[in-house]
């Protein structure tokens, strides 16, 4: 159905879930280290509850309908401190499904009203035993409830498949010159359906991960020798996809995050930043090319955390105190 303003046509869409998707890429090249080398940032902060997992939130919910596991009032279950219980309890909300979002305690305010706001129940977990504790809560709560449909993105292959099926697509078609991909690595779905994508059409892409050092926290972001690999990187082979990974410090990425927003315009969250150092990173260690990184969502929901504002110091002394995971 389309209806016309001023003389152009706009698509009426069905449903909140038909603009999860297509999402705009920004040359920002400006902040390249090297004139021969582009930089293209895609603005997954442009989904409609806000970041890049809204793609597997919405992917792992529709496959889980498909599959007969998650029927009409059902629950939803979900350890999240982060984006994808926001978007799980969203488009929950929009299915009509009850949910209940496991998360640390110290996550940051932001986060929790936004639960609030689509009707999640919050089950708070200690917030020195991190994401790793509300996965084990959450585990022991699947046991007690198997009647729940417990998601579980760091296993789940509607994760991957959702990048492969779109945000690879995506980029792809915006950008066929693209020579090197960087995104952060958390549950590794999005470098696996991306990469294997772009890999499928030019074998000469790079494929980079974005880590944080071992033992330092990067929001969003984990590093694979801490110990725990995500069953979705060793499901899609993720050692033989990566070309090489680069270590992003959590004071790097908050200079980074307040670049794109000073000189870009672009209020994005601190893992965008990560994102960015990592794309600068190789930017400078190659010739020519384009760099497409990912923004992963905006700054609203860090607002209160002093990332942007605060003595650089002072708002990475505050950053290593919450969780974002």
């Amino acid at each position: 159905m389309q209806s016309t303003i001023h003389g152009s046509r706009m698509m009426i869409n069905e449903s909140v879930l038909d603009l999860i998707g297509n999402t705009p890429v920004v040359d920002v090249s400006n902040l390249s280290p090297n004139p021969r080398v582009r930089l293209i940032a895609k603005l997954e902060g442009q989904n409609p509850f806000g970041s890049v997992k809204d793609r597997i939130a919405k992917s792992m919910i529709e496959q889980a309908i498909a599959d007969g596991k998650l029927k009409p009032g059902q629950r939803i279950m979900e350890p999240s401190s982060g984006n994808t219980g926001i978007a799980l309890a969203a488009i929950a909300a929009v299915k009509g499904n009850p949910i209940t979002i496991l998360m640390p305690e110290s996550v940051s305010i932001e986060r929790r009203q936004m639960l609030e706001v689509f009707g999640a129940e919050i089950i708070l977990t200690p917030g020195p035993e991190g994401s790793n504790g509300a996965v084990r809560r959450a585990e022991a709560l699947s046991a007690e409830h198997p009647e729940w449909c417990f998601m579980h993105q760091y296993q789940n292959d509607a994760n991957p498949s959702a990048h492969y099926r779109t945000t690879g697509p995506e980029i792809w078609r915006d950008v066929p010159e693209v020579t090197h991909f960087v995104a952060g690595l958390g549950t590794s779905g999005t470098l696996m359906g991306v990469g294997r994508y772009l890999k499928e059409q030019n074998a000469d892409i790079k494929l980079i991960a974005v880590e944080p050092p071992l033992g330092e926290r990067v929001e969003g972001l984990r590093n694979l020798d801490e110990g725990y690999i995500p069953p979705i990187f060793e499901n899609w082979h993720g050692i033989d996809l990566l070309d090489r990974k680069r270590v992003v410090r959590p004071r790097e990425s908050l200079e980074m995050t307040r670049r794109l927003v000073q000189e870009c315009g672009i209020f994005a969250g601190i893992s965008s930043g990560a994102s960015l150092a990592g794309a600068l990173k190789v930017a400078s260690e190659i010739e020519e090319g384009t760099i497409v990184f990912i923004v992963c969502d905006g700054g609203w929901k860090y607002l209160s955390t002093g990332a942007y504002t605060d003595d650089l110091d002072a708002a990475e002394a505050a950053a290593e105190k919450i969780i974002y995971f």
